[in-house]
């Protein structure tokens, strides 16, 4: 359980460590930045379509593949819709401008910091059910935080955040990752099947981001050639939780 513990709080950490990358939007171009979001935001869907399908659902129906099992995936995807509907809270990568603007920056704190905690819940519960799957969904949490954070950090310098601020509130929200993994670890341990729940839970949360969320955005860019890399990232990411699937074998 100690090596549970340790494997869960690395991960959340180093999650949470990628809050600091939004400085990056001050660093680049903006067309730049524009195309590095994008193919994270690519990669981002592939990981998190291939730890649901790959990962996450295969380690649920070994476990239970009756009715309840899929009414937690379907759950999963409702929850998402229904805290995107109450907080205004979307998984939108595309930097903030007066073309595409972006609600105020309290409102985005509260969205990333609910976002975040999720984050924590569903990597510790992973890591509760088998190491391996905490792993690959560590790793889908982190592609997909990566475009999330610089989206986020562009989000509360438009609310008018000075740049050290808005450094320090955006990594206090990823901090509720922490709260949440805690929070996951402590449920587990009162609750035998815990990890039968959050993990096909996670599942429909992840079909739901990728489909609803980042699938669209890239479906706003009609060149052949950007199409053509949004694929072969989208692919990549795949490939990676695949690659991962036959590693932890």
């Amino acid at each position: 359980m100690a090596t549970i513990y340790f494997y869960t709080f690395l991960s959340v950490i180093a999650v949470s460590l990628l809050s600091f990358v939004g400085a990056l939007s001050l660093a680049l171009n903006p067309k730049r930045l524009k195309k590095i979001t994008m193919f994270f935001v690519s990669l981002s869907a592939g990981t998190l379509l291939g730890d649901s399908f790959f990962h996450l659902l295969p380690e649920a129906t070994a476990k239970s593949d009756g009715l309840l099992l899929w009414l937690m995936v379907i759950t999963g995807m409702i929850i998402f819709f229904i805290l995107e509907k109450i907080i205004c809270w979307r998984h939108c990568h595309i930097p903030t401008s007066a073309e595409h603007p972006h609600h105020l920056g309290l409102m985005n704190l509260i969205g990333d910091g609910l976002h975040n905690l999720i984050d924590g819940i569903i990597i510790a519960g992973s890591f509760l059910l088998n190491p391996a799957l905490g792993i690959a969904t560590t790793v889908a949490v982190v592609a997909h935080e990566i475009p999330q954070e610089i989206g986020d950090f562009g989000v509360l310098i438009h609310a008018g955040y000075s740049r050290k601020k808005a450094l320090f509130l955006n990594f206090f929200s990823a901090l509720m990752a922490i709260f949440g993994a805690f929070i996951s670890l402590l449920i587990g341990q009162q609750m035998e099947n815990f990890s039968t729940f959050i993990v096909p839970f996670t599942a429909g949360g992840f079909i739901y981001i990728a489909t609803a969320d980042l699938i669209p955005e890239l479906k706003k860019e009609s060149r052949p050639w950007q199409s053509l890399n949004q694929l072969l990232s989208i692919l990549t990411g795949l490939g990676i939780m695949l690659i991962l699937k036959f590693l932890f074998e």
